[in-house]
């Protein structure tokens, strides 16, 4: 049967784990769930607390926690180059793709984030074509089109608002964030299928938590944390432990098992989940350019997976 992506695996490469897909299946769906309520947790949390403070405190807790866990289980580390090839990646994605991801959140409508951060898995199914691993037909190239085109939609549909809701500017963070977390996603599917999960999760989130906390320690100092709503706490708690370490973990091991471009597809769930806890939680009404932005989205998602 064709497929408009075809994922091409390298001599080397380890065999995909048929009998864990259901399960895989599964987790991911937890992990879509997670990160489309996250959204909104986020929206919240930078109402109340500086963006650059409440990512850099919620980043260094899930590296500690990641960080913990690898080093319960006992298994041996990676080599020093495994390490240092993956606390770069980190950087990358899990340093300037959050920095990109809150800042964005924080200058748009949680729902707008959502619909643009929809069009990752075309990105990562691009990025796959680019590097060799992924071989895209006419059919995915025309869905990656139209979901770029949905995108455009979307920006063009936000209704004005007041400074602080949402502005072309968080758009374009959040559209830049998504580059960066697909290039993220395809280099790291070599480094998934050798190492265990949790060291990936915690090496990587150790990466990116350094140069945000050296980015966010004014703001971190600056904030008078003993004013912090109880809520705002929540949800540091939740987009810190649940976002980054419990769906981190359902990612991860979705990129192992399915590979990056079926792992990227389960997000489709993501936008859908965000816009109803967006609509019910913060009051965001999508437009109705926004809702044809969705749909150009899904419809290129959809010809993506063929």
């Amino acid at each position: 049967m064709s497929s408009s992506v075809q994922t091409i695996t390298p001599p080397s490469g380890v065999a995909l784990v048929r009998p864990g897909v259901s399960i895989t299946d599964l987790l991911l769906l937890l992990m879509a769930l997670i990160w489309g309520v996250n959204i909104a947790v986020v929206k919240y949390g930078t109402l109340h607390l500086p963006p650059l403070a409440y990512n850099g405190v919620r980043v260094a807790i899930a590296a500690v926690a990641l960080l913990a866990i690898a080093a319960m289980m006992g298994d041996r580390w990676p080599a020093r180059r495994d390490v240092t090839a993956l606390l770069l990646l980190g950087v990358l994605g899990n340093g300037l793709y959050q920095l990109l991801f809150i800042q964005g959140i924080a200058h748009t409508k949680a729902g707008n984030a959502a619909l643009v951060l929809a069009a990752t898995p075309a990105f990562v199914a691009l990025f796959g074509w680019l590097r060799g691993t992924e071989r895209i037909r006419a059919r995915g190239m025309a869905g990656i089109a139209i979901s770029v085109l949905g995108i455009g939609l979307v920006i063009a549909g936000t209704a004005p608002a007041s400074a602080g809701m949402s502005t072309l500017f968080g758009d374009l963070l959040v559209l830049a964030g998504c580059f960066c977390w697909a290039a993220f996603t395809v280099l790291l599917k070599p480094f998934t299928e050798r190492i265990n999960a949790v060291q990936v999760a915690g090496i990587t989130m150790a990466g990116g938590v350094v140069p945000l906390l050296a980015v966010s320690a004014p703001a971190i100092v600056a904030t008078a944390w003993s004013s912090v709503p109880l809520m705002a706490w929540g949800a540091i708690v939740f987009s810190g432990i649940g976002a980054l370490v419990v769906a981190y973990l359902c990612w991860y091991r979705g990129v192992r098992v399915l590979g990056p471009t079926r792992t990227a597809m389960y997000g489709n769930l993501q936008p859908v989940v965000a816009l109803l806890f967006a609509w019910v939680i913060l009051h965001e009404v999508p437009t109705v350019m926004q809702g044809m932005g969705a749909a150009s989205i899904i419809t290129g998602l959809l010809m993506t997976r063929g």
